[in-house]
């Protein structure tokens, strides 16, 4: 399969985008003290990844049934839209918390939902027995929660002609290195920092939304 240079590229700004939830949660991780082991950081790279790569796969198959002006519009909404809420992820993340201690008794039987908002929110909550480290079975709790956004991005990129193989290398690699270095500085800083780059990736998913227009 060939690679040119602007798949590469639209395979990293999309990986890039997706990781960068990885790095904020890790990052909160290091600030507190809490250690995520290399065998963690795997765990989290290969869920979240994996995870990505059925959506895009799923998404190659339902291209082949829809006209091309219907995929680029699909493309663009799915991405344009997705943009526009980690723009607004911060107010969202702020919701989440300040309400998660509501009905505390509720719980589904199925998925706990509310179990991933608030683990979306606050994703040190994920250190369960309070080690101050993150097992590997901590960890797939952690990747399951950042993987929201890559169905639907998987989806939406994959229906708008996105390399599927080259966003699944590249979101190995992204998701690795947002963990370990997100963890290493969060350490550093040693103390709890209001640190948010939800609209960063906001605005690469947007980026990549108009690119699907040309």
């Amino acid at each position: 399969m060939h690679f040119s240079f602007i798949v590469i590229l639209e395979a990293m700004m999309l990986a890039s985008a997706l990781s960068l939830d990885a790095f904020i949660a890790s990052f909160a991780y290091g600030s507190k003290k809490i250690r995520i082991p290399f065998k963690s950081a795997q765990v989290i790279s290969l869920i979240c990844s994996s995870i990505t790569g059925l959506s895009l796969l799923a998404g190659t198959i339902l291209r082949q049934y829809i006209p091309d002006w219907l995929t680029i519009t699909i493309s663009f909404v799915v991405l344009f839209i997705l943009g526009i809420i980690k723009l607004l992820d911060s107010i969202t993340k702020s919701i989440i918390r300040k309400y998660s201690n509501l009905n505390k008794e509720i719980k589904f039987s199925m998925f706990n939902f509310k179990f991933i908002l608030n683990l979306y929110a606050n994703p040190e909550d994920a250190d369960i027995d309070a080690s101050k480290t993150l097992s590997p079975t901590e960890s797939a709790s952690l990747a399951f929660a950042l993987s929201l956004d890559g169905i639907t991005v998987g989806l939406g990129a994959a229906i708008g002609n996105v390399n599927g193989l080259a966003v699944f290398i590249c979101s190995l690699i992204t998701d690795m290195t947002a963990v370990l270095l997100g963890s290493f500085s969060g350490n550093k800083a040693a103390k709890k920092i209001s640190f948010n780059l939800s609209w960063l990736s906001g605005i690469i998913l947007i980026i990549l939304a108009f690119s699907k227009l040309f």
